[in-house]
């Protein structure tokens, strides 16, 4: 099959049913042949998170909550958690980010242009642990893609400042995986490409939930993913000139891929929930998975590296052109395996009192390696392939929840009350990597690069474990005013084992003005704590100037690091926030309902990383470091936007119709610290800047019988890239971006249905990336988008 097989087959098959097609989908009951159920509203799912009481529906609730289904979830082409959530939530945006080291492979995701690690994530409403990796600017955040997308329910998120209620991180709000918990089996297989020819991916999922008995049910699944690589690239204009200069070499063309990474990956799972009689149920769930991937680096060019194509007499005779003639890119590798269990017990005390005790664990581990490298501090001693080292994150949380319902003689509705507690331990460790991948051999005297060309393994100096523990009290109340007037307020203090306690609050109120019209409110504050990994793990860079060409070499420090130190690091305290949310919720008899929401969420004391400082000649610096930097709470912003989502359904000739429109306005400004001085413009400019000010999309669904049409238009508002260059910062300015999204569902019965459809039906493609010409790139690696193209794919499912 050529490559380009699958793409021309599905949009093929699309045009064909757009003549043949005589109705439109609408149910999975149509397909048996049922009458379609009437349109509902949208607000009236009802919700577990952001409130400890039973039976609120999103239209009830004090602050926005957006309610994600399995069929919303399998309507977006990709497996991967991160790409569903930035389809459907217009606030959130993930990068793909080619060639960034981890963050290939643990790509961050921001809710409302806050940092990755400022969105608390919970499974099943407990907290999910975070990734190993530290991604740029410090960011510690969980790994959404390690959370399997065939075993989600449903997914809601939370649009508001709550860490009052959950804890650190919930600042700019929280996003909550329930499991499903059905009886039954589906089977699902997918494949995709892009129309380029490349990127092929093709897996699939299995689950099946047991009834045990009437006391509970018992669900397993497993899923399976493989993709191939991308590229997006040019040949570089110094391999261009290289060839030139040796006509009698084979030079590769592109040296070096600028695109997605190959990438595999399993999960597996159960989620249980069993009664032991009486008022007592046992519940948990596990989550594994494990993922290998390969990314390029850098082209190392024999012409004009010298740190590396160099002869010298310490090691006589030798030439790296015998190995590498042609010049090398590393190949940097991922392996990852990342465990969350947790296990319950919750039951009723007396005739009101409800209690929940529960204990999680989980584990992010990440191995590194990097072939088709060179140390060339070890000249012909030295592997080409070298293991870098291990991340582990590992945090266990123990939680004791309660909650009553306080009849109050003077109120028509009890008062829920919520109280509890909650202990976690958060353990760091880095692991040694190969010592050639570190080693300072004996041509470094000569200027021979030292440690593995592309990324430095971790050094005995930099390896270690570190833990930190936190013991949180809370309670939680909220106090039906009448029919249609409630109040909450929520109070929390926790103390940190490395910096002290937090004490913050969250008030709240909703007024339903008239039937089908609520007008809400919320004020909080909140904090995030800084992690093990980021107090005091440290690591070690190497990049690419592109004025140069020529590779640097930067040290991530840690705060208490003796270097740091002494060129004025300070100890590391939590980010502290305060937030403010008004809006508008809407439902009605004809088929509308949405809601729109303003905030403000000003945070203090923000992680960055420190200037990068020149490491004086005279300073003791084993890892020869060109620059130092270290993570520091360098700055203020205060972020202010609005989220607009509107809901129409209607039954017309066609068949049943359903519309969403999602937008969000998002500005960031900096207002004080050390990134706000005119002597650092760049640095604030990239944080006010990097991503758009506006994201939204408009969908439609167009259903009857056993066909289902789904169109969709995404737009993303103008942003600004930077190069990230050792020698200073160049920018570029990137206009805004429009892709149509178009699928086609049949449903050949009630259990069994095939989609195929394509991603940017259009196949467009962003501005050019003009100042990283000189690298082979054309499009930005930090677009806030997928730059790969149309993606066609075909989806079949199976129910039984």
């Amino acid at each position: 099959m050529r490559p380009t097989t699958l793409a021309s087959a599905v949009l093929a098959a699309l045009s064909a049913m757009s003549v043949c097609a005589p109705t439109f989908a609408a149910n999975e009951t149509a397909a048996s042949g049922e009458a379609a159920a009437p349109a509902t509203a949208d607000l009236d799912a009802v919700i577990v998170t952001g409130t400890r009481g039973g039976a609120r529906t999103q239209f009830d609730t004090m602050v926005p909550i957006d309610v994600f289904t399995a069929d919303d979830v399998r309507a977006v082409e990709s497996s991967d958690v991160n790409d569903i959530l930035a389809q459907l939530v217009p606030s959130f945006v993930v990068q793909r980010l080619p060639m960034s080291d981890g963050l290939v492979f643990v790509r961050p995701a921001t809710l409302r242009a806050l940092s990755p690690d400022h969105t608390l994530v919970l499974v099943n409403g407990r907290r999910f642990h975070r990734s190993a990796l530290l991604g740029a600017r410090g960011a510690q955040g969980p790994d959404l893609a390690q959370i399997p997308a065939a075993a989600i329910k449903r997914i809601e998120v939370l649009r508001d400042g709550a860490a009052a209620q959950y804890g650190s991180d919930a600042i700019a709000g929280v996003i909550n995986i329930i499991l499903d918990d059905s009886v039954g089996g589906s089977v699902t297989l997918n494949t995709s490409e892009y129309s380029a020819g490349d990127g092929r991916a093709w897996g699939g999922d299995v689950g099946y939930g047991f009834a045990l008995g009437e006391r509970g049910t018992l669900r397993l699944f497993a899923s399976h993913n493989q993709s191939d690589p991308t590229s997006r690239s040019r040949q570089r204009p110094d391999a261009i000139a290289f060839q030139q200069a040796h006509p009698e070499l084979d030079v590769p063309n592109p040296v070096q891929r600028w695109g997605q990474p190959e990438l595999e990956s399993s999960k597996f799972g159960f989620n249980l929930d069993l009664s032991l009689g009486g008022y007592t149920t046992l519940y948990g769930y596990g989550l594994y998975g494990t993922s290998d991937g390969l990314s390029d680096f850098n082209w190392r060019n024999p012409d004009t590296n010298s740190e590396l194509y160099r002869q010298t007499t310490v090691f006589p005779g030798f030439d790296l052109r015998t190995i590498y003639p042609v010049g090398f890119s590393p190949q940097y590798g991922n392996e990852s395996k990342d465990l969350h269990v947790l296990g319950g017990l919750r039951g009723l005390l007396g005739d009101n009192l409800s209690w929940d005790a529960s204990v999680g664990h989980g584990r992010s581990s990440i191995d590194y390696t990097l072939g088709n490298s060179f140390n060339g501090s070890l000249g012909p001693d030295s592997p080409t392939d070298f293991y870098l080292g291990n991340l582990e994150q590992k945090e266990t949380n123990l939680n004791l929840d309660f909650v009553y319902p306080w009849q109050l003689a003077t109120l028509q509705a009890p008062v829920n009350v919520a109280f509890g507690a909650e202990h976690r331990k958060e353990t760091y460790t880095v692991g040694q990597g190969d010592a050639a991948s570190w080693a300072v051999g004996p041509g470094a005297a000569a200027g021979l690069a030292p440690n593995a060309s592309g990324a430095p393994g971790f050094s005995p100096s930099q390896s270690g474990s570190w833990d930190q523990t936190s013991r949180a009290a809370y309670v939680d109340v909220e106090v039906p005013l009448g029919v249609r007037f409630s109040l909450g307020g929520a109070l929390r203090y926790e103390d940190f084992s490395s910096f002290g306690d937090s004490l913050n609050g969250k008030l709240s109120a909703r007024w339903e003005m008239a039937d089908g019209l609520a007008l809400r409110g919320a004020w909080s504050t909140g904090f995030r704590a800084p992690t093990p990994g980021q107090l005091y793990s440290t690591s070690t860079t190497q990049g690419l100037d592109t004025n140069t060409l020529l590779v640097f070499n930067t040290g991530r420090l840690s705060p208490d690091d003796p270097i740091a130190q002494a060129l004025g690091a300070k100890p590391l305290q939590p980010e502290e926030s305060e937030s403010l949310t008004l809006g508008l919720a809407w439902q009605g008899p004809g088929g509308f309902s949405g809601s729109l929401d303003l905030y403000r969420i000003a945070v203090d004391d923000r992680f960055g990383t420190s200037a990068s400082q020149q490491v004086p000649a005279s300073m003791s610096n084993p890892m020869r470091y060109t620059s130092v930097y270290w993570f520091t709470n360098d700055f203020d912003t205060v972020t202010r936007g609005v989220d607009l989502v509107a809901n129409h359904r209607s039954q017309l000739a066609l068949g049943d119709l359903r519309m969403t429109l999602a937008w969000n306005h998002n500005r960031t400004e900096v207002t004080s610290g050390s990134t706000a001085l005119a002597t650092n413009e760049a640095q604030k400019r990239i944080f006010e800047d990097r991503l758009p000010r506006n994201k939204g999309s408009l969908s439609a669904t167009l259903g009857q019988s056993r066909w289902e049409w789904m169109a969709r238009a995404r737009y993303y508002g103008k942003w600004t890239d930077s190069t990230g260059n050792s020698t200073g910062e160049i920018f570029q300015d990137f206009g805004d971006m429009l892709m149509f999204d178009l699928a086609v569902t049949w449903k050949a019965s009630a259990a069994l249905s095939l989609r195929i459809g394509a991603d940017n039906l259009f196949d467009r493609y962003p501005d050019e990336a003009v100042f990283q010409a000189s690298r082979g790139l054309i499009y930005s690696r930090n677009a806030p988008y997928d730059t790969d193209g149309r993606n066609v794919h075909a989806q079949l499912h199976y129910r039984f």
